[in-house]
This record gives C-alpha cells, structure tokens and sequence, in this order.
C-alpha cells in the first residue's frame, strides 16, 4: 500500500512539475509574441496576422520541398493559402536573434508601403518559434538569374524597362512615402521578375525608416560587397544617396552582364564599379557594354547605352552630394527609353530602301 501511495505521489509530482514547465514555456511563447506584435504596431499600419497552424498547413508543415531558396536570413517556402493564393513565406533562421529582428523590420517597413514596382506584403505570422513573413509570390526570379544564370538573354529594350521600374520603386520609398525609407541594400538579387519580367524591388530586412526632417541615418555600415556606397562606409551616415550608389552598379550589371564582385576576373577587375571607371575615364565606355547586346543594335540603341553608362557613372560619384536623385534617375531612364522607342518606331517606318513607306 505504502509502495502504491509513493508511486502516486510521484506521478502526481511528475504531473505538476511538467504543467508549470507547460504552462511557463505558453507564458514565454505569449509573451515573444505580444513583444513582436507590439513592434510591428509601432510604426503605424499593420500588417495581417496569420496564424502558425495557417501557415504550416501552406507549406506542409515546412516541408523541404517547398523552400525556394535560403539564405543568412534563413529560408524562403513557397505557399498555398487556404484561399488558393500562391504565396512566398520568409522565416528567420531559428536562434538568431539578428534574422528574427530583420524579419520584424522587413514586415514594418512593408505595411507602410504601397507601389507596383515594390514586391507587396500579405501579412505575417508571429506565434511561432521564429516570425514569418507572407508575400506575394514572384514566379521568374531575380535579375541576378537572368543576367548570370541560365535564363535567356535579357534585351535591351526589356533591361530599360527593368531598370525603369526598380528606379520608380526606390524613388518612391524615398519621396513618396509617409517617411523616407532606405532601402540600404540594393542589389540584382533582390530585384524580383513577375511573368512579364516587370521589376519588384524586395528584400526590406536592413531597411531604415528616416525622420522627415533629417539628412541621414546614422547607422553601422551594412550591405553587400561590391553594392556598398564607400561614403556611407567611412562615415555611417546613410542617406538616399546610399542607395543610389548602390543603383548605379545594378544599371552597370545590365549594361555589362558582370557581376558587381568577381574573383575569377583579372585583379584590377574583381570590383565592376571600379573597372568601369576606370574605362570610362579611358575614352573606353562602350567597351565595357556587353557584346551581344552591341551586336546588331542600331545607332539609336548603342546611343541609349553610352547614355546609361554615363548615368550610372553619376550614381557612383564618390561624393554623395554629386549624385543625382532616385526621381532624376527615373525621369532620365524614361527619356533614353523614349528616344529608343523613337528610334524603333523611325526605322519601323523605312522600308528596306531606306525609303518612307508610302
């Protein structure tokens, strides 16, 4: 009997002991989750609250099937909603603290955003272990595939336009929105293409919300080799410009089709902003424009690309005050697209003498 009676007392222990162990890990996990809320309220709009069971069921249980792709922040799932909407799920890497801060960022930089040339948030989840972030799905990859990968050559008229619609999407973060944003990482991998190869900048986790009134952030220097504005490197001030400097070593990917950093190029050209540079203050600009995109073009387009060049030269002034704006930027990539437009529709009105059509 005395023997029964222990055994029960144990088990009840037993029972009591994993009831508070149960009952302090929910505490823990409401109060992660208030905290993550709280932080997501903070900055005005909110985003939509998804729940941890919504989203396993959208990824079968975070299958590894379903990841799209990883990274440091961690992974990327593709998901099915219980609407049918095809969604990108982005989680933090489990147990760093910095992933799950930027994710947080990300959704609050997102809810207060709103243009077609910036990818769009659904919502996020924050019940779980890590925060989770819900997007629309773009299905073509990023323009660092498309200029470096396997997909077909991107012409010139279809870079334009890439470069176009990402110089709309920043100039409105900087001057649209209810407060400055800066993006602060500006990079062809995180330029996203939808099915019709229309641009959607992504990729808000470094982002920064600026008070209206100042002229910079001051913050430790972050971003990607190769992308890195060097001013805002020496001196941590980040700015617009940061990101126009940035810009400009995209448009010299598109004008090129080399990699912002490549060590398997010669020493004096692993740095594609500095090997630019360097040929342009040669005389030797067209030299570094990709021979297939040269190759048949007409003088109307090779214009357009000497004028991109130059343009993307003036985002990379070493000094940020000599840079032109993101909304410069986009009104002078929509003049050399109209003069290329032009320049179509002139020869689409020659026959093949050389004559007006009649």
């Amino acid at each position: 009997l005395a023997a029964g009676l222990s055994a029960c007392m144990i088990a009840v222990f037993a029972g009591l002991l994993l009831y508070k162990r149960h009952k302090k890990a929910k505490e823990e996990r409401d109060r992660i989750t208030r905290e993550r809320e709280e932080i997501l309220n903070s900055g005005g709009k909110t985003a939509k609250l998804f729940t941890g069971r919504e989203m396993k069921r959208a990824t079968n249980s975070f299958s590894g099937d379903c990841i799209l792709g990883s990274g440091g922040y961690g992974d990327v799932y593709k998901g099915l909603l219980d609407d049918g909407t095809v969604v990108a799920i982005k989680s933090a890497k489990v147990g760093n603290i910095k992933s799950t801060e930027q994710v947080l960022n990300e959704v609050r930089i997102l809810s207060q955003v709103n243009h077609r040339s910036l990818v769009r948030l659904l919502g996020c989840c924050v019940e779980l272990q890590q925060p989770l972030m819900v997007y629309e799905f773009i299905p073509n990859g990023t323009l660092y595939d498309h200029l470096h990968g396997s997909y077909d050559f991107l012409p010139w008229r279809q870079r334009l336009t890439i470069a176009y619609q990402t110089a709309e999407g920043l100039a409105y973060l900087h001057s649209s929105a209810y407060a400055p944003i800066y993006h602060r990482d500006v990079k062809s991998t995180n330029i996203l293409l939808d099915e019709k190869l229309n641009a959607k900048v992504s990729d808000f986790g470094l982002s920064r919300l600026a008070e209206p009134d100042l002229s910079h952030v001051s913050t430790c220097a972050q971003g990607t080799l190769g992308y890195l504005d060097p001013e805002y490197y020496r001196n941590y001030q980040l700015t617009d410009k940061s990101d126009v400097y940035s810009f400009g070593v995209v448009l010299l990917e598109l004008l090129t089709s080399k990699k912002a950093i490549d060590f398997n190029r010669g020493a004096d050209d692993v740095n594609l902003a500095m090997y630019v540079q360097q040929r342009a203050e040669e005389g030797k600009l067209m030299e570094t424009v990709d021979d297939e995109l040269k190759s048949g073009a007409t003088q109307e387009a090779l214009d357009t690309m000497r004028a991109l060049g130059f343009l993307a030269l003036g985002c990379l002034e070493e000094k940020r005050q000599n840079r032109p704006s993101m909304k410069e930027i986009a009104e002078e990539i929509d003049y050399i697209m109209n003069i290329e437009e032009a320049g179509g529709m002139a020869r689409s009105y020659m026959d093949s003498s050389g004559c007006p059509k009649t």
